[in-house]
């Protein structure tokens, strides 16, 4: 799965030129139906643009070194792990990386189940035992086997429709509001302007929503890899991350299992990963 927030932050900057290009070309003033069907077509297209692009973006966004030929016992015990657990959760050998950071963190991603992504930091490599890194592993192969990020980007697409259509309708509420005795409401760059503020807007309500989705699949994620490794071995996983008191350096949507600073109150509806605690306790019911 990859991480949310550059996923996220790639729809958002999609969405916003497709409605510049909408409103250039006058696709938004049409009928309401035409408006919606639109809508869906560059919506979906666009959330689906953003995840075909995920596996380059992830790989650039952290300088992740693709291992092409195991050159030392580390890297062949890395690759060797990942295509163990690939076969057993069903899917393809994916790609599998290391990244220098020194967080402990670890993240998947790509369009195609079979054709994935995994990569993994030098932090985590020298921070974790065999067991350990292993659960991670195990966690972000199950997102891989799952269609998370699919399932996310179906998700998304279905909002952005939704985020372009209602920004564009309340946009022309609002410019035959203000419209004159000549007609003349907000201009053309004047309804451009309101439209894209709210589809900014809208979109950090749909955010929300993304964000919830990916709190639930965490949890799962955690059971599947239980699952793959054994429950013990993703709990010490966690608990070693606990522990930790290393900053996180990845952005958000790359820190599946990074520490945060606890937060609280309407933030709280932005995070895309659950606390630590919450998973230990989730996982420690299960055994």
């Amino acid at each position: 799965m990859m991480r949310i927030v550059l996923y996220l932050g790639t729809n958002l900057a999609i969405l916003v030129l497709v409605g510049i290009v909408m409103s250039l070309f006058g696709l938004d003033q049409g009928t309401t139906s035409g408006l919606l069907v639109m809508s869906a077509i560059f919506g979906i297209g666009g959330s689906f643009i953003s995840l075909a692009l995920s596996k380059w973006m992830a790989k650039r966004s952290v300088g992740a070194q693709v291992i092409e030929a195991p050159s030392n016992q580390t890297e062949r015990w890395l690759v060797d792990t990942v295509n163990r657990l690939a076969q057993k959760a069903g899917i393809g050998m994916p790609e599998v990386a290391v990244y220098d950071s020194p967080d402990m963190n670890a993240f998947a991603t790509g369009m195609n189940k079979n054709s994935a992504l995994v990569a993994v930091s030098t932090g985590l490599l020298r921070g974790m035992n065999k067991d350990e890194i292993e659960a991670v592993l195990g966690h972000e192969i199950t997102h891989v086997a799952c269609g998370d990020m699919v399932t996310l980007s179906l998700i998304q697409g279905v909002l952005n429709t939704f985020v372009i259509f209602f920004s564009r309708i309340i946009a022309n509420i609002i410019s035959n509001a203000l419209s004159d005795d000549e007609g003349e409401g907000l201009g053309f760059f004047g309804y451009m302007a309101v439209a894209t503020i709210l589809q900014l807007v809208f979109g950090l309500f749909a955010t929300i929503i993304v964000m919830w989705f990916s709190r639930r699949r965490e949890f799962e994620a955690d059971r599947g890899a239980a699952f793959l490794t054994g429950p013990g071995k993703m709990v010490a996983a966690l608990r070693r991350l606990e522990s930790s008191h290393e900053p996180s350096h990845l952005p958000d949507q790359m820190a599946a299992f990074g520490i945060r600073p606890k937060t609280g109150g309407f933030s709280n509806l932005f995070l895309s990963h659950p606390p630590l605690e919450d998973r230990i306790a989730a996982l420690e019911k299960q055994q």
